[in-house]
């Protein structure tokens, strides 16, 4: 599996994996309890691949942020809890990307984060060394 095919559906919570595209939308897969559902074009859907964090600077795909999580959690599930308290989330966040964008980048996007990343260390572990052999790939060209 691969971040390309994963998504966050609008009203939904959790991940899904496209498992295929009608004319209306998708059909996917949870990865979490692994019921399949229909998400029309009317349901705010969002690749993963395709999401950024705001930074100060510039702004960062999320692929890098959760690459950046599981090498500080060393591949574990993360030790800061969706539910912990604000500050306690904005200070592991920034742990993990210090640059982040503190008035644009909200308590609750963290959380979601948090949460997305322990879905995908717990059902698609997969997702973090694929993108880590692309980019050695990459840089050796």
């Amino acid at each position: 599996m691969q971040l390309d095919q994963i998504i966050a559906i609008g009203g939904r919570p959790g991940l899904f994996e496209i498992a295929l595209q009608t004319r209306t939308g998708v059909v996917a897969t949870s990865l979490v309890d692994g019921k399949r559902i229909n998400a029309s074009v009317r349901n705010q859907v969002s690749l993963l691949s395709e999401i950024n964090i705001y930074g100060l600077q510039e702004e960062v795909a999320l692929r890098e942020i959760f690459q950046r999580i599981y090498a500080k959690e060393e591949g574990k599930t993360c030790a800061v809890k969706p539910k912990a308290p604000s500050d306690e989330l904005e200070a592991f966040f920034f742990e993990v990307f210090q640059d982040y964008d503190e008035d644009r980048v909200y308590p609750s996007d963290i959380k979601k984060i948090i949460q997305w990343y322990n879905i995908l260390v717990d059902k698609a572990p997969e997702v973090f060394t694929e993108e880590v052999t692309e980019t050695t790939e990459e840089s050796d060209e």
